[in-house]
This record gives C-alpha cells, structure tokens and sequence, in this order.
C-alpha cells in the first residue's frame, strides 16, 4: 500500500471514535467520515506504524440501513455523524465500539465482569440545554452566517437554523439574530471576527436553556474592535430588543432569564468573558435534577443533555448502591475528583457521611458550594485546584472515589495517588472510552479489576459516549 492509491471497499465497522474501517486486498484502512456498510471510494493518505489513513472521497452506495436525514444541515455542518442511521442502529454501534475496547483490555478477567450493554438518551431530538453559535461566512466574503462550522474547515460557518438536536427556541433566536446583524452593511464593521487576521466584530452567540423550567440565557460575543458609522449601544440594544421581541409576541416557548454582551479580546477561538455587561435580567436560572435545584450561569459546567444526565446519574447511585431516598452509604467518606460543580457529590451526600470534591475550574467549584448551600447540603466540601497536588493535603481517607475526568482521562502520577488508597471500590465515568481502557489497565497494578460496566448516549447523533464502569479491589472480591 502506498500513499495516494485510490481503493473502492465497504465499511466493515465504524471504532470509536468514527474511525470507519475500511478493508483492501493490501491490508486495512482507517477512514473517518463513514458509516458502516457504506461502499466508499477512498485515497490512501498517511502511512505509519503498519497502519493506513485514508480520506473519504465519494460514497458510491449508501449502507443498507441509511435513511434520509431529518435535518438540511447533514453531511455539511460539523456536528452530527450518525444522523443518516436509525437511532436503534446508532447506539447498537456504540455499544459495540464501547465493548470491543473493553474485552481488549480485559481478555485476561475473561468471564469475571459483567457488561450491562447501552441506555438510549430519553430524547433524541431537541436534547441539548447548550448551544456555541459562531458567525462568519459560508464562503470567504460570503453573507454573514451564523451557525456551526463546515466539516473539515476552520474558516466557513454552515448557518444551523434548522439544527434538530436543539428545540425550536434555538431555531427561532439563531434566526433572528443571523437577520439582525446581517441588516447592518459591511463597511459598518459588524462583521464576523477572522480567525487568522484577528479583526471583526462578531464571535459567538451562546444559548442555554433550563428543560424544567424553561429559562432561556442568551449571550453575544462580541470584540471590543470600533465599529463605522454605527452606534455601539445602538446595536446592542437592537440585539437586546430583537430577542426581546420574539418573547413578548408569544413565539417562544420559553422565557428570558437573562440576556447578556461579552468582550472577548483573546486571539484563541474559544468563548471567555474579558468584560460582561447584563442586558435583561439575571446572568444564571436555576435547573432541577433528580430533586436537586443548581443555579447555571452562561460559563457554568453542566451536563449538555438534561434528559440524559438523569439516566447517568441513577446509574451513578445504582452502581454505588445509594437508593433514591439516599440510604447506602452511611458513614462513608466519597472522593469525587474531577467534580466539576459538584452535581454527583450533591446526588450522593444524603447517603454519606462526607463528601469532598476536587475540580481545577474555579468558577466550577464556587458554583459547586453555592449550589450544595441551596440545596441544604452541609456535609460537602469543594476544593479548587489540580487532583495531583490536592491529594496530598487532604487529611481524610475516603471509603469509595468517583472519577469523572476531562477527555484525556487521568494524569498517571495522579492515577498513582488514587489508587495508593487501597479503597474496595472506584466509580470511573469517562466520556472518551479510549482514555478509560488505558486508566484501567493501570488501575489494574493496584489491584483492581472490572466488576460491572455499562455505556449511556448522551450525545445522540454523534460520535460520543459515556461509560460507567465500577472497579472493586482484588482484597473485596476475595
């Protein structure tokens, strides 16, 4: 096999994560963007270590199962993968993805573990309770857009108004908004901020809303660039009024918590707040879950599909043994590192004797103590800062850890500290299954093996998973 030969093959499996598999007379081939049973036209692109990349160039027939997808955007805008698939069929794979990792890692535990297969998000469709909008062009010097990015592109913007996996609040705000701001010409300098020559004016629209109680938070980024001919305070308040004006003639099914203006100087594409100045009402709503309230702010850590974190979460105090009335865990101690704002150590305290949490986000940990203070919450303690350090000074010697950590899993000399304690049991949550397996295979030189493990789609339409997986010591099982 050689770089730049074109091959015509079917798709033999889709491996987490959407790394089609693609299988030639001359040895196998990752390509990326397929589906399985898909037969694909592909170039061989990059060669290394005895494997073979390539890129997609043409479907030349579509899987047997494939359907039409509901939303116009497909195959154009970035987001979704799957959405061509049945969901049935979607998370089936996912289920396999998230095994196969798994019986790799743990050939030698053979029959000793027990896999609990895959729970479906509630909602497939309009799930998530977060939005990062971003404005440009669909082609260079394009009209303004405002949306998600093209597949495969840095630069181009696919305008997302008909987006499924958002309610039609999102649709409705995206579209009045993209109106507003493209009402304004060019040479006014409201245009979308250049990623490279770091100039413009408009970076992102954020949206969040509440699925309980139907709160909606909107906020516009924006640089603090001059603007020509056009009042600053002019456009903004237009933005404010235009939102303002979708509530007040009933179009919204939901209501305006808050509506925000944020600067955001820095030259990395990400969504940070040098300045924020309140439009309307407040900067946060409140959400409920599983019979707790947590106060939300624009920046604030919080499970993108509600529906879903519910089904997480039970699973969370079902593998833990804590019952929904909050026995099962009396007189313990619980470590939940990387714990974000504390949503799992609040589901589990009722049942502890204490609960601490450690996350490296500040603002995450405020929200965390605020929220337990809201809910009554008296036996949790938030601590800021990197697990690796914060270990050592924490007197307590937990009885049971949870583990919830970032995409890239735990930092090894961290890894090494959790598992020095010896506890019968941790609670591993990942959203990246590749990071997992790898953990586990260290946790295994503690002492620990898998007892049970299941996965849950929170993220319908995409190529992402969570895992549960409870490990028990080696002391325990004997």
């Amino acid at each position: 096999m050689k770089k730049g030969q074109v091959y015509e093959a079917t798709v033999e499996r889709v491996d987490f994560p959407n790394k089609g598999i693609v299988r030639t007379e001359e040895g196998s081939v990752i390509v990326k963007m397929s589906l399985p049973g898909q037969k694909i036209k592909l170039c061989v692109n990059k060669l290394k270590n005895g494997k073979a990349e390539g890129r997609l160039l043409e479907v030349l027939e579509k899987a047997p199962l494939e359907m039409e997808p509901l939303c116009s955007h497909f195959g154009v805008c970035g987001g979704c993968m799957y959405l061509s698939l049945p969901y049935g069929e979607q998370i089936r794979m996912k289920e396999d993805q998230v095994k196969r990792l798994l019986d790799r890692c743990l050939e030698e535990q053979k029959e000793s573990w027990s896999w609990e297969g895959i729970k479906g998000s509630p909602e497939i469709y309009g799930y998530r309770n977060k939005m990062e909008f971003t404005f440009g062009d669909e082609v260079k010097d394009g009209p303004l857009s405002l949306g998600m990015h093209r597949r495969g592109s840095f630069y181009d913007v696919v305008n997302a108004e008909e987006c499924c996996i958002v309610d039609q609040d999102y649709r409705l705000i995206l579209g009045a908004v993209r109106a507003y701001f493209a009402s304004y010409p060019a040479e006014s300098g409201v245009r979308p901020y250049h990623r490279v020559r770091h100039e413009g004016y408009l970076r992102h629209l954020v949206v969040r809303k509440a699925v309980h109680t139907g709160q909606i938070l909107v906020a516009l980024v924006t640089t603090s660039q001059a603007l020509r001919g056009v009042q600053e305070e002019t456009l903004i308040r237009g933005f404010r009024d235009t939102l303002l004006e979708l509530e007040r003639t009933g179009k919204l099914a939901g209501h305006f918590a808050g509506i925000a203006r944020i600067v955001n100087d820095s030259k990395a594409d990400v969504v940070q707040s040098d300045r924020t100045e309140m439009l309307y009402g407040e900067n946060f709503f409140y959400e409920e879950l599983l019979g707790l309230r947590f106060k939300i702010s624009i920046f604030s850590f919080f499970q993108t599909n509600t529906r879903g974190a519910e089904v997480l979460y039970d699973t969370v105090r079902e593998y833990v043994g804590v019952s929904e009335g909050g026995d099962g865990a009396e007189g313990k101690v619980v470590f939940d590192l990387y714990s974000g704002t504390g949503t799992i150590a609040q589901m589990l305290a009722a049942a502890a004797d204490r609960v601490i949490g450690v996350e490296i986000v500040e603002e995450a940990v405020w929200a965390a103590r605020r929220n337990a203070e809201e809910n009554g919450l008296d036996n949790c303690t938030f601590i800021a800062g990197d697990v690796l350090k914060v270990l050592d000074t924490v007197e307590e010697k937990p009885d049971l850890i949870i583990l919830d950590p970032p995409r890239d899993g735990i930092h090894p000399k961290a890894l090494s500290k959790i598992g020095s304690y010896g506890v019968d049991r941790i609670l591993y949550i990942s959203c990246k299954p590749t990071s997992l397996v790898r953990d586990i295979v260290e946790f295994g030189k503690f002492g620990y093996a898998v007892e049970r493990a299941c996965c849950i789609d929170m993220f319908p339409h995409t190529a992402n998973i969570e895992t549960v997986v409870m490990l028990s010591h080696k002391n325990l099982i004997a």
